[in-house]
C-alpha cells in the first residue's frame, strides 16, 4: 500500500522560506506603488504582454529539448543551445539570398518556409550528431560525465560556427509582410509578434499530440518511464532516443527562426541566453514535463516582458529593464523554494508501505 508522507523542515528550509517571503513582500510592494502611481497605460500592459507571449513561446520551444532528453537519459544537454544557434544562423544565408534576389518580397510564405525547413533540418542534423557521437559511448557512465561532455561540446560548436560563418553579427533580412501593426478587436499587436505566438503554439500542439497520440509517441514515453522494460517489449531504445533529440533539434531550429524574426540578428554566441533561459523554463515548469516545459516557458517571457516595469519601477529603480535577468532568476529562485519539483511536479513523494 502506497502512503504520501512529507519531508520534515530542516533550519536550511526555514532559512530559504524567509527569503523567499521578503522577496515575495518586496515584488508585493513595488507592484502597489507601481500601479498607485499610475505611470502605465493599460496599452501599455497589453504591449508587455503581447510581448512576454511571444518572448515566452521561443523559450517554450527550446525548453523542449531540454525536458524531453532529460525525461529519456537524465541528463542536462547544455549544448541545445547551439543546436537552437546552428539552424537559424545557417538559414540565414538562405533568407539573404531570397531578400538580394527578390523572392522574400514577391513570395514572403514560401520563401519563409524553405527558411524555416533548413533551420529546422540542420538542428535536427547537429542534434543527432551530438547524440550519436558525445552521449550514445557515454550511456553507462556517471553523470557527471555526460555533463561535462555537454559543456566541452557546446564549446566546441560555438567555434565550429564561429570558424564557419565569423564572429561578427548578421541582421536578418526585413520580412515587409511582417512590418507594421495589426489590430484583433481594441487590441494592437506587431505581425511578427504574432507570427511567433501562432507557430509557436502551432509547433506545441503538434508536439504534444504526437508525444500522446502516435506509436512512436508512446514509444518514447514508454523509454521515458523504464528503458529495460521497453527494450523487452521490442521498442528500439537507441532509435527512440536518437529521435528524442531530433524532435528537440528541429523545436529549437523553429524556435531559432522565430527569435531572428522578432530581434533581427543572428551570430555565433546568440544562443546562451535563451538556452539558459529556456533551461530555466523547464526547471520552472517541472524537468521532464512537456507541458510543464511549455508553461514554463510562457511564465518567464510574461515575467521577464512585466516583470521589470510592474516589481520595480515603483521601488524607484532607475532602468528595471536592465535587470530582466534578475527578475527571471528570482522567480525560479522563489519556484525552488516553495515548490522544488516545478510548477507541474509533484510535490508529495509516494512511498511503498
Amino acid at each position: 500500500m502506497a502512503r504520501l508522507t512529507r519531508r520534515k523542515l530542516t533550519p536550511t528550509d526555514i532559512v530559504m522560506w524567509t527569503i523567499g517571503a521578503i522577496l515575495i513582500a518586496l515584488i508585493l510592494w513595488g507592484s502597489i506603488a507601481t500601479l498607485a502611481r499610475g505611470a502605465y497605460s493599460l496599452d501599455h500592459w497589453i504591449d508587455f504582454t503581447i510581448f512576454g507571449l511571444a518572448q515566452g513561446s521561443i523559450y517554450a520551444l527550446i525548453a523542449m529539448g531540454y525536458t524531453m532528453v532529460y525525461g529519456v537519459l537524465r541528463m542536462i544537454n547544455f549544448a541545445h543551445s547551439e543546436v537552437f544557434m546552428s539552424g537559424p544562423y545557417t538559414a540565414y544565408y538562405v533568407a539573404a539570398y531570397f531578400y538580394r534576389s527578390g523572392l522574400l518580397e514577391a513570395h514572403p510564405v514560401l520563401s519563409m518556409t524553405m527558411v524555416f525547413l533548413v533551420s529546422m533540418a540542420v538542428s535536427t542534423l547537429i542534434a543527432y550528431l551530438l547524440e550519436m557521437i558525445a552521449y550514445r559511448p557515454l550511456r553507462s557512465a556517471p553523470r557527471l560525465v555526460p555533463l561535462i561532455t555537454a559543456i566541452g561540446a557546446s564549446f566546441f560548436l560555438q567555434y565550429v560556427f564561429r570558424g564557419l560563418y565569423g564572429s561578427g553579427f548578421q541582421a536578418y533580412p526585413v520580412i515587409r509582410a511582417l512590418e507594421g501593426p495589426m489590430y484583433i478587436g481594441p487590441v494592437r499587436i506587431l505581425k511578427f509578434q504574432l507570427l511567433v505566438i501562432f507557430a509557436a503554439a502551432l509547433l506545441m500542439i503538434a508536439l504534444y499530440q504526437f508525444t500522446q497520440r502516435t506509436r512512436l509517441g508512446r514509444a518514447l514515453r514508454s523509454v521515458s518511464e523504464d528503458k529495460e522494460a521497453a527494450a523487452l517489449m521490442g521498442v528500439d531504445v537507441d532509435r527512440m532516443i536518437s529521435m528524442t533529440f531530433m524532435i528537440g533539434g528541429a523545436a529549437a531550429g523553429a524556435a531559432g527562426v522565430l527569435y531572428a524574426i522578432m530581434f533581427k540578428q543572428v551570430h555565433f554566441f546568440m544562443g546562451f541566453i535563451p538556452g539558459l533561459k529556456a533551461f530555466t523554463a523547464a526547471v520552472l515548469g517541472g524537468i521532464g514535463n512537456i507541458p510543464g516545459a511549455m508553461l514554463g516557458g510562457i511564465f518567464l517571457g510574461l515575467v521577464e516582458s512585466i516583470g521589470p516595469s510592474l516589481f520595480l519601477d515603483g521601488l524607484g529603480i532607475t532602468a528595471p529593464y536592465q535587470l530582466k535577468d534578475a527578475i527571471a532568476f528570482t522567480m525560479l529562485v522563489l519556484v525552488l523554494i516553495f515548490r522544488p519539483t516545478g510548477i507541474l511536479g509533484e510535490r508529495l513523494a509516494v512511498k511503498k508501505a
